[in-house]
């Protein structure tokens, strides 16, 4: 009954904060902002919704719009808005509805987090659970802006309710990511969460100091700040694992996506989507997330059936995956000022060879013995990337980073290993923030 009733409180907040941006019409059955955030009970329903338009509608856009554009995965429908990713080059339309998607949810994510973060010193909480929500506002918020980071040129790192945000690079974006993390990381060492927070909030579901760790690896490492990528993975404890859990009522959303009704919207590429040289026979994460399908799509691109973490309703997806950690290292270690490839070798094996993952993610294939150049190294962390962590949102970026040739200006260049380096700014905000940037070209 709580979890209830806190989702119906959650509704009332969402409908006023998330709709009151874009309308100015009042709706007198509904609870005011003020009203929600100001009673412990208002603030704990708002986190608890937190996670849930994060992990339903939001991780739909970020795994979903760069799998299409890296070709990850294949369009399998007529409707438009993924038959233009799938053509992508310099055609892509500002209002195409993924795009659109994917910078809208993030943004949202930002001003919930926001608002949980200036709201919560004026109520009467626990010590714990107040640092617990903090921290928790901190990781939501760092996730949003690393994943525009990853998809847009420059993004907003903090809204206004006067349609004028400011736009920072996308590295600046890493940046705060990364300082919002070690605000949260400082300030649940220094105050422990409740049993409350734990209870209530994360319901044992996230591990969130690993998870802060994590996510601290992670955009340190697109930050290019190599030492402190390292540092923060070598604190992540790898047997443990954090998830967004589904139920009935919210459902999987690639699962909705790509299974649910037999009407799929995409499907997974063949080998990762990647060129044939990439991809090892006998490789056990082509069997962990995908089923052999010998079929194409109307472009001509072969798809396989989905598995792994998205063939049922309500399968749990993971913020990280364990073995994203040594990839982190591995990839810090070639890049740094003095590379470091023995260590680098090491890593690469670990997950090369693992057999024993704590999500059933295991490569089990033999001991790299290829080149040991710092160039074709970076090649393998990045293939073992783009197996390890498929679907997960990152690809784009990765492919970026790695330096994977670049796209034609051209749409329906389906042999391009991405159709586009960045996507332009959604027209709903251009139309109503004088300072969005031009868009990028490709």
């Amino acid at each position: 009954m709580k979890k209830y009733l806190s989702i119906k409180f959650l509704s009332a907040f969402l409908i006023v904060s998330l709709i009151s941006c874009e309308t100015d019409f009042d709706n007198p059955n509904s609870a005011s902002e003020s009203v929600v955030l100001s009673t412990r009970e208002g603030v704990l329903a708002v986190a608890v919704g937190l996670k849930q338009i994060y992990s339903t509608s939001g991780l739909r856009f970020v795994i979903e719009t760069p799998a299409i554009t890296t070709r990850e995965a294949a369009t399998t429908t007529t409707f438009i808005n993924m038959i233009e990713l799938e053509d992508g080059g310099s055609a892509l339309p500002n209002f195409n509805s993924n795009v659109i998607g994917l910078w809208s949810n993030m943004l949202r994510v930002v001003k919930i987090s926001e608002t949980i973060l200036s709201s919560i010193e004026s109520i009467a909480l626990e010590p714990g659970t107040r640092s617990g929500l903090s921290a928790y506002a901190n990781l939501y918020k760092a996730l949003a802006i690393g994943n525009l980071s990853q998809n847009f040129e420059q993004v907003i790192i903090a809204t206004n309710d006067n349609n004028s945000s400011d736009f920072v690079s996308r590295q600046e974006g890493f940046q705060e990511a990364t300082r919002l993390l070690n605000e949260a990381i400082l300030e649940i060492e220094q105050q422990p969460v409740s049993g409350e927070f734990t209870t209530e909030i994360i319901n044992n579901e996230i591990d969130l100091q690993n998870t802060l760790y994590a996510m601290l690896a992670r955009y340190s490492l697109f930050a290019g700040n190599y030492n402190e990528a390292i540092a923060a993975a070598d604190r992540v404890d790898l047997t443990k694992i954090s998830l967004f859990n589904y139920d009935a009522l919210n459902i999987n959303p690639i699962y909705a996506r790509v299974i649910l009704g037999g009407a799929p919207n995409f499907k997974p590429r063949d080998n990762f989507g990647l060129p044939a040289e990439l991809v090892e026979p006998g490789d056990g994460r082509l069997e962990f997330y995908t089923e052999p399908l010998d079929a194409v799509n109307p472009n001509g691109l072969p798809i396989e059936d989905l598995a792994g973490f998205f063939d049922n309703s309500n399968e749990s997806i993971p913020l990280y995956i364990p073995d994203e950690m040594k990839l982190i290292k591995a990839e810090a270690y070639l890049r740094m000022a003095t590379p470091n490839p023995t260590a680098a070798l090491a890593l690469i094996n670990e997950v090369r060879t693992d057999t024993s993952d704590p999500l059933g993610v295991n490569a089990g294939l033999p001991a790299y013995s290829g080149s040991e150049a710092i160039a074709d190294l970076l090649l393998e962390v990045y293939k073992n990337r783009r197996a390890e962590l498929f679907l997960t949102g990152m690809s784009l970026e990765d492919s970026r980073r790695f330096g994977r040739p670049q796209p034609s200006l051209e749409s329906r260049v389906y042999t391009d290993e991405r159709n586009r380096n960045f996507y332009p700014y959604p027209d709903i905000e251009r139309n109503n923030n004088p300072n969005t940037p031009a868009d990028p070209a490709i």
